[in-house]
């Protein structure tokens, strides 16, 4: 499909709550940390993409730049972690993903455009959320880093969403994204009680 006549990217169903604002804001090395896991997560996501489909020649090379760039994000938190003095540990999971991944359906082709979805729906989540950080953070040097992440977290689910439309026919993809999208916005309806960027 060309690119031109893929719909206008509208992907999420609510906004985050000023409640998950006061609450990263309070939280701010929590978020950190979750932050860092975020980003290796994310590109775990996209090699194991890659393993899993690898005759998709353009689906690996875009997602061959995700993991590169998702890893590089990785490192720059790690760095901000560091100086700030905050160890690197595991966290808990808030049940964002894992209710998000359970709607992932096992059986092909419908797998594969579940995967493509429920990445772009993280990565628009992501962009929101990274973008109240910079507008909201007193820090002004973390505000114009998560500033900087914006552009790429964008990016990242346009991939997403363009790959989507390239290998299966857009009424189809539109309608499993709204029943994601659904799904989702859902996810975050009660505020986690513990801080995550996805909570």
């Amino acid at each position: 499909m060309n690119i031109s006549t893929i719909p206008v990217i509208n992907v999420l169903r609510s906004s985050t709550s000023q409640g998950w604002i006061e609450q990263a804001l309070s939280n701010l090395e929590a978020i950190l940390l979750d932050h860092s896991h975020c980003e290796r997560k994310a590109a775990g996501v996209a090699l194991n993409l890659m393993f899993r489909y690898p005759s998709n020649s353009d689906m690996v090379r875009k997602l061959t730049a995700i993991a590169q760039e998702e890893l590089e994000h990785f490192e720059q938190v790690n760095q901000i972690l560091e100086a700030r003095g905050i160890p690197l540990a595991s966290l808990s999971p808030a049940p964002y993903g894992a209710g998000l991944k359970a709607q992932i359906r096992p059986q092909e082709p419908q797998r594969f455009l579940d995967s493509l979805l429920v990445c772009g729906l993280i990565e628009a989540r992501s962009h929101e959320r990274l973008g109240l950080l910079a507008d909201n953070l007193p820090d002004l040097e973390l505000a114009k880093f998560y500033r900087s992440l914006m552009a790429s977290e964008a990016r990242h689910y346009g991939i997403y969403w363009v790959l989507a439309h390239t290998y299966v026919e857009a009424e189809v993809v539109a309608k499993r994204l709204d029943e994601l999208a659904i799904v989702e916005s859902e996810l975050l309806a009660n505020l986690h009680p513990q801080p995550r960027i996805h909570s």
